[in-house]
């Protein structure tokens, strides 16, 4: 049977294992019943070497039968691997009314399609269990938790989910409702920014709001603060590099007729040049520590470092572009020429192995699926999955025989 037709034929089972998942959510490192769900799906298709890791992570492995043309020259060398890799968790989001597979946990939603994800790797490798004798080498299955927290791909790299067997490329896919179904965007190179959380802490004196002379007004600091540090960026930056400071929490005061002596900024802060990213950080660290003193107050800067940029690989990227076109025409693959300065976890793979991260097309105008990711109306155009599918199937097996 042709690929095409055992495409056609699962298509009713991935709707219905992605309307399982989306129906019951589950946010970073809660997800047991979509752990559970995923091992019993894995299992019913044969494949039993798997491993819990990084508390509901999972790692599987389905084992080629077959052997290479080039067998002789591979005398010595272990297996290729090339790993697939999905992500888990939902968001903290109360999805909008009506849907007949709508989430049923209670302000928990698959509003950036980790459902469709998961059910495009378990699609993939019903696939490739059923042609295992027909490839060499390994297919790993990394079914990832907590991406839109604080990064699960760091735990599972740290608890070697690259080794035993040693994964040699691995391979990701996102959502992307901008495009239409079966489209997809390659980025060659960079495709995400890095981030780091800001904590700023500011203190002054508390008095009465008529005589602020006997005070240092903790939020006029703020303030201060804020129009500075966006100053770095439009005063600091080459016109021509990128990067984003964004405040987006603020807590302070007691009361109105009362000068704060205390405020706290937390922000975010995105780059997509090294260089960049540690001036910046440089430059917070002494305007926290000089400009507050100048009001008479003082400023306490902690910097969380977050997620590493994404970068995708130009080799691997090449052979995702080559079977894209094969499969889908070249009009429906978008290069994509600008980075985004969101972030995605999968860059922390992209660290330690070659690989690619795509975009699938999952949006459809005509039907009204245009709303972005991490909105109570998101949704995906379902005939994207078995798209999905096929294109991790051939990514995979192109790279196991590169």
């Amino acid at each position: 049977m042709q690929l095409n037709e055992k495409i056609k034929k699962i298509e009713p089972w991935l709707v219905e294992v992605r309307r399982d998942f989306h129906q019951y959510p589950e946010l970073g490192m809660e997800e047991y019943r979509t752990r559970d769900k995923i091992e019993e799906y894995l299992s019913e298709m044969g494949i039993h070497d798997i491993k819990r890791m990084a508390n509901t992570g999972l790692a599987a492995v389905i084992e080629g039968k077959g052997q290479r043309d080039d067998q002789e020259d591979l005398q010595g060398r272990s297996p290729t691997t090339v790993a697939l890799r999905a992500d888990m968790d939902a968001l903290p989001i109360q999805e909008v009314e009506g849907r007949e597979y709508g989430s049923k946990n209670t302000g928990k939603m698959h509003a950036c399609g980790h459902d469709a994800h998961m059910t495009i790797v378990l699609g993939a490798a019903k696939l490739l269990k059923e042609m295992e004798r027909e490839f060499a080498g390994n297919v790993k299955l990394i079914f990832q938790p907590a991406e839109e927290s604080f990064g699960g791909a760091k735990p599972m790299i740290e608890e070697g989910v690259l080794e035993n067997p040693h994964v040699n490329y691995v391979l990701g896919l996102h959502v992307a409702p901008e495009l239409e179904v079966d489209e997809v965007g390659i980025k060659y190179g960079q495709m995400n920014a890095s981030s780091d959380t800001l904590t700023l802490s500011l203190k002054g004196k508390s008095c009465h709001g008529a005589y602020p002379h006997e005070g240092v007004d903790a939020i006029l600091l703020a303030g201060q603060m804020i129009t500075g540090i966006q100053s770095i960026v439009s005063r600091n930056l080459d016109p021509q590099e990128s990067a984003v400071i964004s405040f987006g929490k603020i807590q302070g005061g007691s009361q109105g007729n009362i000068l704060a002596d205390e405020v706290t900024l937390t922000g975010t802060l995105r780059t997509l040049n090294p260089e960049t990213r540690s001036s910046i950080k440089e430059k917070i660290k002494t305007m926290a520590e000089v400009l507050p003193k100048s009001f008479g107050g003082t400023g306490e800067l902690t910097i969380e470092e977050g997620y590493s940029p994404l970068i995708n690989h130009d080799d691997t990227t090449k052979i995702l572009e080559e079977n894209a076109i094969g499969i889908l025409g070249k009009e429906k693959v978008k290069l994509l020429h600008k980075a985004s300065l969101g972030v995605e976890d999968f860059g922390y793979f992209l660290e330690e192995r070659p690989g690619t991260f795509f975009r699938l097309g999952t949006g459809n105008k005509e039907k009204g699926i245009i709303e972005p990711g991490h909105g109570k109306g998101f949704d995906i155009d379902e005939r994207s999955l078995g798209t999905g599918v096929k294109l991790q199937v051939v990514n995979t097996l192109s790279l196991l025989i590169k």
